[in-house]
């Protein structure tokens, strides 16, 4: 009866993984929209995405960008993470391997009690291997778990990438857009000044009421103050862009200012027209799914804890003594113990792990879903945002000239004694709101392409990216 106990034991643990309860499933569908609501752009190619940057035809962006994923933290976080994702996925590999130990000792005495017994010398070296059946997919379940969390680690690596590139982007943009908005302050500064000179000689000489001076005065002081404002507003954008790239910043302001003054030109790109395509390039709804993958995997590897462990160990070794004078040489081999091992009482400790895994699944399924939904919702307020660009364009251009216009021939009448300062205030302020409202939008337009760009994914692709490394990845 006792030589039956092991195959008791195996049939016990075979009869018990038939009654196994199914692990949950390692992929969640999503429900997407069948086709976006807002319109898509249709120009450009989608293969451009990835080195979208170099398509604005401006060196200096992409030499910032390139700076900014150097020095970023974001960055050296995500390349740290993929390393601890690679060392655990290593170390989880190695309990399907058989594991090997050498030991050795020496010792020195007597081998006798009787007195006079001579002095002798043991030495001992051992090779000591074992190896664990992984029965019941345990260990290998880990294994897929920690692979997928590599293949997570990795999406989250190219996500701060494109993070970083969007970041600095916006902020390299902003600092030009603020630029125009400070060349179009100074003009409007010089000229309500030209204006307060005028109006005061015409005040000294009699032919204009004091209140036309001040106001005057007012609107010259209005002019410096808004000035002021917005190089302040250039000087924080400069600040910026130091502390994303880490450059010196008198170097940075030189190569800014060196840089040719006109606006970067909207470099345009296509998606995917089906949305689930276009979800598929993102790298976090990836690094969501494979934590779904990994937290289905480790509900499996939880599993197989109740079920019996099946060890097999062996020895070899060589054992040397020396005594008298005579030297007596041993040589000693087993195989075994063939060891199964099953938990019985292990006071809830297999109950509570397993309520934790499977915690954590429903957690990961759910933030799986929520990131789908919210990646749907950048896409589409980004696509709306470039439509209502695109349609208004066109009217704040128009706008832009006719205030131009009705300014000019203001500012003439003024100067001929047929018109009010106050009639050439207004329409200069009309004319300054509609400019700073075309610069702004071109500024808006970019922003609504790189919000885009960051929605879709940078130009990232499971099946073209998912293995690159910060070292064979550069962007």
């Amino acid at each position: 009866m006792i030589h039956k106990l092991p195959l008791l034991v195996l049939s016990l643990a075979l009869w018990l993984a038939g009654c196994a309860v199914p692990s949950p499933p390692a992929t969640v569908t999503i429900a997407s929209p069948a086709q976006w609501q807002a319109p898509l752009p249709h120009q450009g190619r989608l293969s451009d995405l990835r080195q979208w940057w170099q398509r604005f035809d401006d060196p200096l962006l992409v030499t910032l960008i390139a700076a900014a994923q150097q020095v970023s933290p974001t960055l050296a976080s995500a390349t740290a993470r993929i390393e601890q994702a690679r060392s655990t996925q290593a170390l989880i590999g190695a309990g399907l391997r058989p594991q090997a130990e050498v030991a050795a000792s020496t010792s020195r005495g007597r081998q006798t009690t009787l007195i006079g017994a001579p002095l002798a010398m043991l030495s001992q070296a051992r090779l000591q291997a074992s190896w664990e059946t992984d029965l019941f997919g345990g260990i290998a379940a880990s294994s897929n778990a920690a692979q997928a969390r590599v293949q997570g680690a990795q999406a989250q690596w190219h996500e701060a990438r494109v993070s970083v590139a969007a970041e600095l982007a916006n902020h390299y943009f902003g600092w030009r857009s603020c630029v125009a908005l400070t060349d179009l302050a100074r003009n409007d500064s010089d000229s309500r000044r030209t204006t307060e000179r005028l109006v005061r000689l015409t005040t000294q000489a009699g032919l204009a009421a004091p209140a036309s001076a001040a106001l005057a005065r007012a609107s010259a002081a209005e002019g410096v103050g808004r000035l002021t404002q917005q190089q302040a507003q250039c000087d924080a954008e400069l600040k910026a862009l130091v502390a994303l790239t880490a450059l010196d910043e008198t170097d940075l302001r030189q190569k800014l200012l060196s840089a040719p003054a006109i606006a970067a030109q909207i470099a345009p790109f296509s998606i995917a027209s089906i949305p689930a395509q276009t979800l598929l390039q993102r790298p976090d709804l990836y690094q969501a799914d494979r934590d779904v993958a990994a937290a289905s995997a480790e509900v499996t590897s939880a599993q197989a804890e109740r079920y019996p462990r099946l060890t097999l160990s062996g020895s070899i070794g060589q054992l040397n003594i020396r005594s008298g004078g005579a030297s007596t040489d041993v040589s000693t081999w087993s195989i075994g113990p063939l060891a199964v091992s099953m938990p019985v009482l292990d006071a809830g400790k297999f109950a509570a792990n397993l309520a934790a895994v499977n915690a954590r699944y429903t957690e990961a399924v759910a933030i799986y879903r929520a990131k789908a939904r919210q990646a749907v919702r950048e896409v589409e307020e980004a696509l709306v945002n470039l439509d209502s660009i695109n349609t208004r364009r066109t009217d704040l251009q128009m706008a832009a000239q006719s205030y131009l216009a009705v300014f000019e021939a203001s500012d003439l009448r003024h100067k001929a004694g047929l018109s009010s300062l106050a009639e050439l205030e207004e329409t200069r302020r009309s004319l300054l709101a509609a400019q700073t409202l075309q610069i702004s939008l071109q500024r808006d337009g970019l922003s609504a392409w790189i919000a885009l760009y960051r929605a879709v994914g940078g130009g990232w692709t499971p099946d073209g990216n998912a293995d690159c490394t910060p070292d064979r990845c550069k962007p």
